[in-house]
């Protein structure tokens, strides 16, 4: 499994990961562990993904959130 500890949407670095939202994407050894600083970088993050959690919108809109 891979872990990213760099939020997706504010691009911090988040350190305490304890406490923090994540979002696993795929499975088995591709998975992708995904911390976020907030609940709400998170629930954009899921918004802008498709059923199977891969992005699917790009950024200009982003401006809808």
């Amino acid at each position: 499994m891979r872990i990213s500890t760099t939020d997706p949407i504010s691009g911090a670095d988040v350190k305490n990961t304890e406490k923090s939202p994540l979002v696993l994407e795929g499975k088995s050894e591709n998975a992708l562990k995904i911390y976020f600083e907030n609940e709400e970088n998170k629930e954009v993050r899921i918004a802008c993904s498709d059923h199977d959690g891969a992005v699917g919108k790009t950024p200009a809109n982003l401006a809808d959130f």
